[in-house]
């Protein structure tokens, strides 16, 4: 459940859905401690399940989410604005 902006340095409350940008990203569920064969789906394959995330108004403007491989899912700066800052 989606209660705040995913900007760890932002504490925007998620109010309503027309204000900011949410997102839905897949997500692979990991294996339990005792390796039982949880997160995986009926053929034997990794499950995918979708969480949801949100950027207040503000942080949509200059940030986004995407899932990174080895880090999972990160808040990082828009390349446009990235590309802008550096000229």
């Amino acid at each position: 459940m989606v209660s705040k902006c995913a900007n760890p340095g932002c504490s925007a409350p998620f109010l309503y859905m027309r204000q900011g940008k949410l997102f839905r990203i897949e997500t692979h569920k990991t294996e339990n401690i005792k390796g039982a064969g949880f997160g995986m789906d009926p053929n034997g394959r990794r499950a995918h399940h979708p969480e949801f995330f949100w950027l207040c108004d503000e942080c949509a403007k200059s940030m986004t989410i995407t899932r990174q491989p080895g880090q999972g899912v990160v808040v990082q700066t828009l390349a446009r604005n990235a590309a802008a800052a550096a000229l």
